[in-house]
């Protein structure tokens, strides 16, 4: 039953569903906004005393998150395009 239902939607014209597309291009800016805001956030994050010593791992950890989404996104969007160049 799983199996017919895969090959039904992956059979389907005009490469991947466009859902993909646009969770790939929200992951793309999702990336981009972690970059835009860790410049932001991290002095408020170095005024908590807690956090204080450990601020180089937090924006290591800030820059990793925001690689991760973008380069998930462009994954995404890369094999959108590709599954629409093989279905024609």
């Amino acid at each position: 039953m799983l199996k017919n239902e895969h090959n039904r939607l992956s059979s389907r014209g005009g490469g991947s569903h466009p859902g993909q597309l646009i969770w790939g291009l929200t992951l793309v800016f999702a990336g981009f906004g972690v970059f835009y805001r860790i410049p932001q956030v991290m002095p408020k994050i170095e005024q908590i005393q807690q956090f204080s010593s450990a601020t180089g791992v937090i924006r290591f950890c800030f820059y990793v998150i925001g690689i991760i989404l973008i380069g998930g996104g462009l994954k995404k969007i890369v094999n959108h395009f590709k599954a629409g160049k093989r279905s024609e």
